[in-house]
């Protein structure tokens, strides 16, 4: 469970080291919150999970390169933690 929160924290910090002035608060923001998880017993939630998915996509569509390989790395990490966690 955490592996995969732990993965794209890891995926988004390196993403937020080559991103664009417009895109690094976002992904910061989002970085914060999966360090949050990932120290706590508490785990996001579908519409937790579903606001920062947004978030990373329309950061990818404004993105390039690294910044833009890392966000999609992020992106299907969480998806598939996604899958695992029960709807409420």
């Amino acid at each position: 469970m955490t592996d995969h929160l732990q993965q794209a924290r890891d995926d988004l910090e390196e993403a937020a080291k080559s991103a664009d002035d417009d895109v690094r608060d976002d992904i910061r923001e989002t970085t914060d919150a999966f360090s949050d998880y990932v120290m706590s017993d508490t785990q996001p939630d579908h519409a937790l999970l579903d606001e920062r998915l947004n978030t990373l996509r329309q950061v990818s569509q404004q993105a390039d390169g690294n910044t833009e390989t890392k966000v999609e790395s992020a992106i299907e990490t969480l998806e598939n933690y996604r899958e695992t966690i029960d709807q409420a």
